[in-house]
């Protein structure tokens, strides 16, 4: 039995539902057959209530006192209530008057005792001692002179078993081949009904890292079938995009540590190739820490995005002010604004305040704010602005860059994605600045979105919730 409810969905289903089916029918065999045995023997009730008012208008007393059964027209004699009827009558004082000869001595029930007014008994099933079923009634009668007798019916039931374990043998063949049918047929459908999970998963079984465009031929996407295929090819989209984004991950983090390597062994294998003073060699080590310190950052940037990936990164949540915040983040890059000439202002509602971890989201204010130096140009300005409504306090960071082209924005958070890259490289940034941001701001319940005007400048607007819940760090 645990062979096969290990077996195949299909035998499974049709296993139970066979079984269902099976109970039910037995249930309703068994319903039908005592319903049929109830009319049966209501039908012999009433035939036997008709032939005992029958029996009672053919009886008299003679002179000396002994019963007759007389003939009349549509009634019965004594040699047909022999013929299939048993027939006692006992008198008033409890002596029996008359019993069939085939009861052979043999009562249809108890010696009755005094017989006193009306006696009604309902019918009875017995059986004789000699093994006759019979169906038995009985009822007190007044006979013609005024003796009051009591009247015992009884008919055989062998007929009525007859007809019955007729209707029974006809269940007990019909039921197994209409059993044998619904296997038949339940296995033939349940094959037919889940041949499209065989074809998902052949086909499935085809698709591999090589090949996830591929997809499952779905023939009725509206269905319960068609509805897991359809999760599946989600599935397979998202698998898709993401072995895309690691491809593409693993060959801009390689490019992006070559560019550094390569710099530093350039300026290596020329220095040993010259002579120099001590300025010469200053200048060349020099250039060698610049390399260093930019591929420590890259690889920094690259850990941080790894531990997020992996969900390693702790919050320690303390009520952080955001102007307060975002001052601080400000003063880390106010050296590189001035190499530039810019302004750089940070205002707002010093009185806001969530619950935050301070380093990381210091780390997505400092990138924002490092992406409005780098591209806004000599002398330009940038704002940084702290404002709330109701149920939201926003960050805002204005940048007088020249924009961001509409077919770049739904990408700029992407890893290693850069809207200018040979400038972008050539600033130090790799293009996981806004990645990090964004990680940074969504483990913290909030979102970062884009606005761009017509027109030079862009704003990247930070939301965080006041009733802050701090979310899973995530990808």
């Amino acid at each position: 039995m645990s062979g096969l409810l290990r077996s195949r969905l299909r035998t499974r289903l049709t296993i139970f539902y066979t079984s269902l089916l099976a109970v039910a029918l037995l249930l309703y065999a068994a319903c039908v057959s005592a319903f049929f045995l109830h009319n049966l023997r209501e039908q012999l009730d009433a035939s036997l209530d008709r032939d005992l008012e029958t029996v009672e208008g053919s009886l008299s007393l003679n002179s000396d006192g002994h019963l007759e059964i007389s003939s009349h027209e549509g009634e019965t004699d004594e040699d047909e209530l022999d013929n299939g009827y048993l027939l006692e009558v006992w008198s008033q004082n409890g002596s029996l008057l008359y019993r069939s000869e085939q009861l052979r001595d043999q009562g249809l029930g108890p010696a009755p005792g005094k017989v006193q007014g009306r006696v009604q008994e309902s019918a009875t099933s017995l059986r004789l001692p000699f093994g006759m079923r019979v169906r038995t009634m009985s009822r007190t009668h007044r006979l013609s002179g005024g003796d009051l007798v009591l009247v015992r019916l009884a008919v055989s039931e062998e007929s009525l078993w007859g007809e019955f374990w007729e209707m029974v043998a006809v269940l007990g063949i019909g039921l197994p081949i209409v059993v044998i049918l619904v296997v038949v047929t339940g296995y033939l459908v349940a094959a037919h009904a889940l041949r499209p999970v065989d074809s998902m998963a052949r086909r499935a079984s085809e698709i591999n890292a090589d090949h996830l465009h591929e997809r499952l031929v779905i023939n009725n996407p509206d269905d319960e079938l068609g509805q897991l295929g359809n999760a599946f090819n989600a599935t397979l989209a998202r698998l898709e995009n993401s072995f895309d984004q690691l491809r593409r991950f693993t060959a801009d983090a390689s490019h992006e540590l070559r560019t550094p390597l390569t710099a530093i062994r350039s300026v290596g294998e020329v220095s040993l190739q010259k002579q120099g003073d001590e300025k010469y060699y200053r200048d060349i080590i020099g250039s060698m820490l610049e390399e260093t310190n930019r591929m420590t950052r890259l690889v920094d940037s690259l850990l941080t995005m790894s531990r997020a990936d992996a969900g390693r990164v702790q919050l320690h949540l303390t009520e952080t002010g955001l102007l307060d915040l975002a001052r601080e983040s400000a003063s880390l890059l106010e050296v590189l604004a001035e190499e530039k000439e810019q302004t750089l202002r940070v205002e707002g509602d010093g009185s806001q305040t969530v619950m935050a971890d301070r380093t990381i989201l210091r780390q997505a204010f400092v990138n924002l704010i490092d992406n409005a130096v780098k591209y806004s140009p000599v002398r330009g300005e940038i704002w940084v602005r702290v404002t709330d409504n109701e149920r939201n306090v926003y960050v805002e960071v204005h940048d007088s860059g020249p924009g961001i082209p509409l077919e770049h924005r739904s990408r700029i958070f992407e890893r290693f994605y850069r809207v200018d890259k040979a400038r972008t490289r050539a600033e130090g940034g790799a293009g996981l600045g806004l990645s990090i941001a964004q990680w940074a701001v969504a483990a913290h319940g909030g979102t970062i979105e884009l606005q761009c005007e017509p027109g030079p400048g862009s704003i990247f607007r930070i939301r965080l919730p006041k009733q802050m819940v701090a979310a899973t760090p995530t990808q």
